[in-house]
């Protein structure tokens, strides 16, 4: 589906629930395996001193919260991590770090043998950096990367009350850089920030419509971090999930959907509602970056009383080149 209108994605996020979830569910069905969902897990290789102020994040520098600055980890303690996710069922691994943008330098050529490093294990390799350069984006995917996360967060308007360390074109450059490597992209957004439900049409308009369409959509709902400006916001409703989920999974029909952070506070039956709403991935794990996640035998006992089964990993992985 290209060319989305504001108007129609407002439409839909303005239907009556089943309905929504009815012609969700019969795009997820055309375009993927209806059973079938993929397994991520997301370390976070470098934690906190970011001098961002998102207004959501534990690890900015600006903000008095538990998430420390901590050293950068080394290359074997990711692979190590990255073959514990494999063999627990994961078959994507992401890689996130708290700068503001990627330096070139030591640190840079760290993620760039990090990248080879679980590569050389089979498994997809993503990894969230910051900003980045189109020159740095080739030396990614020559390691081998295969997805890029850089979360557009929310809309044009409302993010100029949640974040002002970047601007929302900046976002767009890296992820044009990024395309333009060869790099697919992971690029979706966060509900429970106090944004209207304008602002929330308007991100998954957005998205939609660049071009090509994101082959990977996180939908996250804030977790509200003591410390942070948002610290005090409300829950998100989990039938607000579940909506921008369906509506996220209609209007990107192609796109892995992954239910994303904010899922440990989620009921069991919430989560049904949004797999059976289109998302077909999970990030699996005790934690998302800094933040809390169900436990793996958790969410495997969930998928066995769904009868949904999880993506075989790729054996036939291509080897990183130099």
């Amino acid at each position: 589906m290209a060319n989305v209108s504001r108007e129609e994605v407002r439409n839909l996020l303005d239907m009556p629930l089943l309905p929504l979830l009815d012609r969700a569910r019969a795009v997820h069905l055309k375009h993927h395996q209806g059973n079938e969902v993929q397994l991520c897990t997301l370390l976070s290789v470098k934690t906190g001193g970011c001098p961002e102020d998102c207004s959501y994040c534990p690890q900015s520098s600006r903000y008095d919260t538990v998430v420390g600055a901590e050293r950068m980890l080394d290359v074997a303690q990711v692979v190590a991590s990255a073959a514990r996710a494999r063999e627990l069922g994961a078959t994507r691994f992401c890689m996130g770090a708290a700068w503001r943008e990627v330096k070139d330098g030591p640190a840079f050529e760290r993620v760039v043998d990090m990248v080879r490093g679980v590569k050389s294990l089979g498994l997809e390799a993503c990894a969230t950096l910051g900003m980045l350069t189109e020159s740095q984006a080739v030396r990614l995917k020559e390691a081998g990367l295969d997805a890029y996360n850089h979360n557009l967060d929310t809309s044009r308007e409302a993010y100029r009350s949640i974040i002002t360390t970047r601007t929302y074109d900046d976002r767009l450059r890296t992820l044009q850089n990024v395309r333009s490597a060869g790099i697919s992209v992971c690029c979706g957004g966060i509900i429970g920030m106090g944004e209207s439900l304008e602002d929330r049409a308007e991100l998954l308009h957005t998205l939609a419509n660049l071009e090509p369409q994101p082959e990977s959509v996180p939908i996250n709902a804030l977790v509200a971090v003591e410390g942070t400006p948002l610290e005090h916001m409300p829950p998100v409703d989990p039938f607000d999930l579940v909506r921008m989920i369906a509506v996220a999974r209609i209007v990107m029909p192609h796109a892995r959907v992954r239910l994303s952070a904010g899922r440990s506070t989620l009921s069991r039956e919430a989560q049904a509602m949004c797999m059976f709403a289109g998302a077909n991935s999970i990030f699996y794990g005790e934690k998302l970056l800094t933040t809390a996640n169900p436990e793996e035998a958790a969410d495997l006992d969930l998928l066995r009383t769904l009868g949904l089964s999880t993506l075989a990993p790729n054996t036939d992985a291509a080897p990183a080149t130099a």
